[in-house]
């Protein structure tokens, strides 16, 4: 541990003293191990645990998100709303394969409940895809509703303990809390609310991710 510790300060101090001196740091760089470099945010000087948990549970949120979305497209892909779910699963790819970086960056186990999300994800998508593009639009504005919530509770974590500190972790939450307030709001715009039993549906869903959310976080 101390010398992948070692490893990663020497990798920040090569991007920020390297050629010209210019700092090359960025969010998009591909190599994931430098990545929080610019606020010298390493593994010795972090909550372990409390980014343990907000990653390990971000990730399967995102990994659950994206086999909802799986499980709608399979049964309404070649629908009028296809190309509409299509759009948000292709955001929602693009926040696993980030979360799949932080995992490997931060040295985070996942959770142990992948394969039930697995399958519980994809079961959820297509059971209410075949409901009709309300019902589905609906299984989207629930999930998306209790992710939403639950990035703001974590970026008023983060913010509490040191917003300098994970300011680039809190940058790709905000981004993602935004994008899911986003296909909240698509999935009312494409009448939600007139799926069979609205109110009831998107409580039971709403239900059963918080129980998911509690478990991701720490098993």
């Amino acid at each position: 541990m101390e010398a992948a510790v070692r490893g990663l300060r020497a990798g920040c101090q090569r991007l920020r003293y390297g050629a010209g001196s210019e700092r090359k740091w960025s969010l998009q760089s591909k190599q994931t191990s430098f990545r929080f470099c610019s606020t010298g945010m390493t593994l010795d000087n972090i909550n372990k645990p409390a980014i343990d948990r907000i990653i390990r549970v971000d990730h399967a949120g995102e990994y659950g998100a994206n086999r909802i979305y799986a499980g709608q497209m399979a049964v309404l892909g070649r629908t009028t709303v296809g190309p509409v779910i299509q759009q948000m699963w292709d955001q929602e790819k693009d926040h696993l394969k980030k979360f799949n970086e932080l995992m490997v960056t931060f040295r985070v186990r996942p959770t142990i409940l992948l394969p039930f999300w697995n399958v519980a994800g994809f079961a959820l998508g297509a059971g209410t895809a075949l409901l009709g593009k309300e019902g589905a639009m609906a299984c989207t504005v629930a999930v998306e509703e209790s992710i939403s919530d639950h990035y703001n509770s974590q970026i008023r974590t983060l913010m509490e303990e040191d917003p300098e500190k994970y300011k680039e972790l809190l940058q790709i939450i905000k981004k993602f809390r935004d994008d899911e307030l986003e296909h909240h709001d698509v999935g009312l715009d494409h009448n939600a609310e007139l799926a069979p039993a609205y109110s009831l549906l998107k409580t039971a869903i709403q239900i059963g991710c918080k129980a998911a959310i509690f478990l991701s976080e720490r098993i």
